[in-house]
């Protein structure tokens, strides 16, 4: 596709935020075959479908996602221009799309954004959550600002992107006062038989502690797996189980979950990625992210 039609892009994205052609066609004033026909050929151009039909009503699609996102930006942009013209300047802020795998742990994450939050000029963030290959999709159809991942790009990944370590943290285990005290008089040993929640199998940390345990020889009692690591600290809080987590993060998860330390799974670490579409980073909100954990955050000692 040579260029783009903005009245076809403009009818997407009218339809994507009304949720269906007749309320957007009554909008637009438009005849609904009329708009149906402009989305189909909207559809051609790109050689990809927009929307995928929920009931009565349409849904986006993951490349629909994509082209809203651009959409939003375009007609932001252009509302921009026509107040600036009209003498009234815009304050909007700068956007920053980060997407965030979700075996990342959730107050990782916010010491991350918080950063960016934190820049001069304020950012507009968004930030959103789901599986690694997912979001590095998105990430290779400019989704996306930067991810934030437990892992490395792989090299058989056919996305051009770029690692940027942010940092390593040391794991430990956590749980409630009382079952922390036990267990830590007779650790790692203590582990054998007590009751464990762990993330799923198909997580980098998982398979880190399963080798952990196997070489010391010490099975734990497994009570629950997790995809989400947030939820396995709450069934600890409640009494359940032990977990594993950052150490960095003990203050955190004592304030906010009531749980007490037990000690390290040596050698079992949990490393950090940005990755981009660029080499060197650009974005300023970006930058000083990747600058501030590598400084700050994870700095040792």
């Amino acid at each position: 596709m040579d260029w783009l039609n903005y009245h076809h892009l403009l009818y997407f994205y009218t339809v994507a935020k009304e949720g269906s052609v007749s309320r957007a066609a009554r909008q637009l004033r438009l005849a609904q075959p009329t708009l149906s026909g402009q989305i189909r050929k909207l559809e051609e151009a790109f050689d990809e479908k927009l929307f995928a039909r929920a009931g009565r009503n349409l849904v986006l699609t993951e490349m629909g996602r994509v082209v809203f996102r651009y959409a939003e930006e375009i007609f932001t942009l252009g509302r921009e221009l026509t107040e600036t013209l009209r003498g009234r300047p815009s304050d909007r802020s700068p956007r920053l799309v980060i997407g965030v795998a979700d075996v990342v742990p959730k107050l990782i994450t916010a010491r991350l954004l918080e950063i960016a939050l934190a820049q001069a000029p304020p950012v507009q963030l968004t930030c959103l959550e789901g599986k690694s290959d997912r979001l590095l999709a998105d990430l290779a159809l400019h989704g996306f600002d930067l991810v934030i991942t437990d892992a490395p790009l792989s090299p058989h990944v056919s996305v051009k992107a770029y690692n940027h370590l942010l940092g390593e943290a040391q794991v430990g285990f956590f749980a409630t006062r009382a079952l922390a005290e036990r267990l830590r008089r007779r650790f790692p040993d203590s582990l054998g038989g007590a009751p464990l929640l762990l993330p799923t199998p198909n997580t980098q940390l998982r398979r880190s502690l399963d080798q952990w345990f196997q070489r010391r020889g010490i099975q734990p009692r497994l009570v629950a797996e997790f995809e989400d690591s947030a939820l396995a600290k709450v069934f600890a809080q409640h009494g359940h189980g032990i977990f594993a987590a950052p150490s960095l993060l003990a203050q955190e998860l004592r304030d906010q979950y009531g749980v007490r330390a037990i000690g390290d799974a040596d050698g079992v670490i949990e490393r950090y990625y940005a990755i981009s579409v660029e080499r060197r980073i650009k974005h300023p909100a970006v930058a000083a992210i990747t600058e501030a954990a590598r400084e700050r955050i994870f700095k040792r000692g």
